[in-house]
């Protein structure tokens, strides 16, 4: 294909992914779900032309890295810490980090008896991308819901890819030759200098950038922390934490900036940076979103999804999901707790760590179709619940508007 007409197919894309937003505003339905089916019809087209087949897992993990931290720095300069909002926080991470752990285990088990050629720990590897929230999914889905619903679900999900991530590569450490002690030593020992570097390159970009007087600086201060995020992930930390703390250092930075640092800092400077960065991140995750979910989409082969393996465990993976939510959220959120726990969709993180399992740790009888089973399964669910809220809010307002006349109709007297 010519230059021209790659050009004119991904501008034609990105023009459909925005009515794709605008439908998914007005029916809940999630947009990533209808960018997928693009790409699944895409690869029939392309099957049908007899076009050559395409490795698209370069373009895939790109796309996904660089989506992934601009949807969290998304999410970071969304979230407002305040005091009121604590109980949220505190429930969002102590969900989301029960979730993760139980529900990997849960996981592993059933891949553990169903699947032949697995140990416990590998089971567990190939379980914990299956375990983790898709952001990518969620913070544009629930942009329509209830103040506190819709803040539940940005905690909720950043915090299951921040500790996801972290639990995966943790795992693949102790399958590495290292001792147990020292797998768990380098862990929290990187875990504590990922730390100290988010602290400070937070406060010091924040310093030299709000004293940069030239009109491009934002992309260059996404550059400076996707070179960050990089260099992180190549000495093993769990770097996604440097791009949350500095979202929320910048968002927040009436809370961070202490007394004596507050004389160093510049409140209008900071505000129109944080004006500047919060576009510029949702105008790029809205870019990469688009074109990771798509080229997803080609990637799947459909046939892989009829094998009675595939259904089996992966519905038993989908009810233990679920159940567990279930039992989580009626202990920590009591009965208000529709739409949200079925909220729970896989996807762009899924992906990208299970294309990261090492070669030596790959089982051949795992079958992909259970991953693409499994992300397509919760989407579809997460829509299912969504519509269904919708419909519910529909009608008390319809009653609400029937019942105002009653009330409101003046009383006369004789």
């Amino acid at each position: 294909m010519s230059a021209y007409t790659l050009i004119i197919a991904a501008s034609v894309l990105i023009i459909l992914s925005y009515f794709f937003n605008l439908i998914s505003k007005r029916f809940n339905i999630p947009s990533v779900l209808l960018l997928i089916i693009t790409g699944i019809l895409i690869n029939q087209a392309m099957g049908s032309m007899s076009i050559g087949t395409v490795d698209w897992f370069p373009y895939l993990e790109i796309l996904g890295i660089v989506g992934l931290i601009m949807i969290v720095l998304e999410a970071a300069l969304d979230l407002k810490l305040e005091r009121e909002k604590l109980p949220v926080i505190g429930k969002s991470l102590l969900i989301a980090l029960i979730g993760l752990v139980v529900a990997t285990e849960l996981a592993a088990a059933v891949i553990y008896f169903f699947i032949p050629g697995f140990d416990w720990l590998t089971a567990t590897i190939y379980a914990t991308p299956l375990s983790i929230l898709s952001s990518a999914i969620i913070i544009p889905s629930v942009a329509n819901m209830a103040e506190e619903k819709r803040e539940f679900s940005v905690y909720e999900s950043t915090f299951s890819d921040i500790f996801g991530i972290m639990l995966f590569y943790f795992l693949l450490t102790l399958a590495g030759p290292s001792t147990g002690s020292e797998a768990i030593g380098g862990f929290v020992t990187g875990l504590l200098i990922t730390i100290l570097v988010s602290a400070v390159a937070s406060y010091g970009l924040i310093y030299i950038f709000q004293n940069i007087k030239t009109q491009v600086k934002t992309f260059l201060l996404i550059a400076i922390l996707i070179l960050l995020y990089a260099i992180g992930k190549q000495l093993h930390l769990s770097s996604l934490i440097i791009i949350l703390v500095f979202g929320l250092v910048i968002s927040n930075s009436h809370l961070f900036f202490p007394e004596f640092l507050k004389k160093t800092i510049k409140p209008e400077s900071i505000k129109t940076l944080y004006h500047e960065l919060h576009i510029v991140t949702g105008e790029t995750a809205f870019i990469v979103r688009t074109f990771f979910f798509i080229i997803f989409g080609i990637t799947i082969v459909l046939s892989s999804l009829l094998s009675i393996q595939v259904i089996l465990v992966s519905v038993i993976i989908l009810a233990t999901i679920y159940g567990l939510r279930l039992v989580l959220f009626r202990l920590f959120m009591g009965k208000d707790i529709f739409p949200t726990v079925y909220i729970a969709p896989r996807g762009l993180i899924t992906v990208l760590l299970f294309f990261a399992i090492p070669k030596e740790l790959q089982v051949e009888q795992f079958q992909s179709g259970i991953l693409l089973f499994i992300i397509i399964a919760t989407s579809i669910v997460m829509t299912w619940a969504m519509l269904r809220a919708n419909k519910k809010d529909v009608e008390d307002e319809v009653l609400e508007m029937l019942s105002k006349p009653d009330e409101e109709a003046p009383t006369t007297t004789d």
